[in-house]
């Protein structure tokens, strides 16, 4: 059966088929409460990621429930993750999450990785205004330049603290935090690439897209090697959400300036960007079917971004380990990954969410559930860029039209959670435009919002 004809069925008749699955006061009924430490099930990652192949590792979390009267929400959780991406790509992430180990009822969460990135996406900047033309990394074409060609090579060091507290009850909350990131930028190591490999796969050593850029100063060269970041957060959360990994209904909206001042350590990279963002969550039928819808903005209102920070998505709490720009597994799925780059973004995503079947297996509470989803965005604050010392032969190769448009994708996703908490998630999306590639398959872990 065609994608198209899946999701649709996915779409339409999930709500018909909800009615008929097992009365959500009889699940409840049989759900197995949790208290105390409780840990899941440590699982061996064998995922997939259409922009960075096939993961291998172990990921594993533990959660602390407390006297089991708040299940499923938790007190404490950990969560560790050590994997590889058959493309190059490592993830080395220990994270914290507590809303109790402070006083006065102060969340704390705590994000330390080491992300390596051996062949990284680069399209250039402003979305459409940068032509992708994937003949040049297609080997059975008469265009061929490199595999590698819309590559390079990132190491991100990155350790996140974050804090709220209550202004109104629980759900308006103050945000506050400090950021401190180091990016190790190359271009791609051709003969680490090579090594062992047959005379037919070697990857020629020339320019790429990324050495093009300098070449011809669309990057300033201070970028050109990374550097190190250092933000401080403040922000505004509303958030009436009745489970946050899963939610059946409520509202997360957020407001939140993220600013890398010169005084705190940012000798050569000073910049604030601001993020507004609203989810909603509407409870279709209950405990079953859930439409649910992000809207986001983000952009530079001060100072200059380097381009290798204008991609790193702003959240007061995010559940992606990788929240790399527009396109790819966690903003539009079926489009490639940093297809739209921008000094400002917007992009929407809208899921149908059916649970259609709930049990208990080795005494941990499972449910499963199938997704229909659409999703939308684009550039509208351009990075400025001086096309001067661009060969004329070779401009129109590479820019398009003056201004990004919509980049759009629809799919169909499957989800696996135990407890509530962890949830197993895949995805398979596809672009409505050939100039954002054609789809994308993705295995991994958390819903996208």
């Amino acid at each position: 059966m065609k994608p198209l004809k899946i999701i649709l069925l996915f779409v339409f008749l999930g709500p018909v088929f909800a009615y008929s699955q097992i009365d959500s006061t009889e699940v409840k009924n049989r759900e197995n409460i949790k208290s105390g430490w409780v840990p899941d099930i440590p699982i061996p990652v064998v995922a997939y990621d259409a922009d960075m192949g096939f993961q291998y590792g172990i990921i594993g979390s533990i959660h602390h429930y407390g006297d089991g009267t708040m299940y499923p929400e938790y007190k404490h959780k950990f969560l560790i993750e050590v994997s590889r991406f058959t493309k190059g790509s490592g993830v080395n992430q220990l994270f914290y999450d507590s809303k109790y180990l402070l006083p006065k009822s102060i969340r704390i969460t705590a994000d330390l990785s080491f992300l390596t990135e051996q062949t990284l996406n680069f399209y250039g900047f402003n979305g459409y205004e940068t032509v992708y033309n994937p003949n040049l990394e297609d080997e059975s074409s008469d265009d061929y330049i490199s595999r590698a060609f819309y590559r390079y090579q990132r190491k991100w060091f990155r350790f996140i603290l974050d804090f709220q507290g209550n202004l109104k009850g629980d759900k308006l909350r103050w945000l506050a935090g400090m950021s401190f990131f180091n990016y190790d930028i190359e271009t791609v190591d051709i003969e680490r690439l090579n090594k062992g490999k047959p005379e037919e796969k070697i990857l020629p050593d020339i320019p790429l897209l990324y050495d093009q850029y300098f070449d011809w100063d669309l990057i300033p060269q201070n970028e050109k090697h990374g550097g190190q970041i250092n933000f401080f957060k403040l922000g505004l959360v509303y958030d009436t959400r009745d489970n946050e990994p899963n939610p059946g209904k409520g509202i997360w909206e957020e407001v939140i300036i993220m600013t890398a001042p010169s005084f705190f350590f940012n000798k050569e990279f000073s910049f604030t960007k601001l993020a507004v963002t609203h989810r909603h969550y509407l409870s279709l039928v209950s405990k079953k079917l859930t439409l649910a819808y992000r809207l986001s903005y983000q952009g530079t209102i001060g100072g200059k971004t380097p381009f290798f920070s204008q991609s790193y998505l702003i959240s007061s709490f995010s559940t992606a380990t990788k929240s790399d720009g527009l396109g790819g597994a966690k903003t539009l799925r079926g489009v490639l990954r940093n297809r739209s780059v921008g000094d400002g973004i917007l992009f929407g995503n809208m899921e149908l969410r059916w649970k259609f079947f709930r049990t208990i297996v080795l005494n941990q509470n499972l449910y499963i559930a199938l997704h229909g989803f659409f999703d939308a965005g684009q550039t509208v604050q351009q990075i400025k860029i001086n096309k001067t010392f661009v060969p004329e032969p070779v401009r129109s190769l590479f820019f398009d039209q003056k201004y990004d448009s919509m980049h759009l994708s629809y799919g169909a996703g499957l989800r696996i959670a135990l407890n509530e908490n962890f949830i197993l998630a895949i995805d398979y999306g596809i672009a409505t435009d050939k100039r954002d590639g054609l789809s994308g398959l993705y295995i991994g872990i958390n819903n996208l919002f």
